[in-house]
C-alpha cells in the first residue's frame, strides 16, 4: 500500500475537521431546551383576563 505524503495528511485532518466543526455546530443551533419551551408555554397559560361586567 503506497504511502500518503504529509501534505495530504494534513489536508484530509483539516478536511475532517472542519466537517467536524461544522457537525457539531449545526447540532449545537438546532437545539433548543426544554426551559424556553415550557416558559413559553407558562406565559401564556398564566394571562387571566378578568371582566368586569
Amino acid at each position: 500500500m503506497p504511502q500518503m505524503s504529509p501534505l495530504m495528511w494534513f489536508s484530509l485532518f483539516i478536511m475532517f475537521s472542519i466537517a467536524l466543526i461544522i457537525f457539531n455546530q449545526m447540532n449545537f443551533f438546532s437545539f433548543k431546551p426544554e426551559i424556553i419551551k415550557n416558559m413559553k408555554k407558562s406565559t401564556i397559560k398564566n394571562k387571566n383576563f378578568n371582566w368586569k361586567w
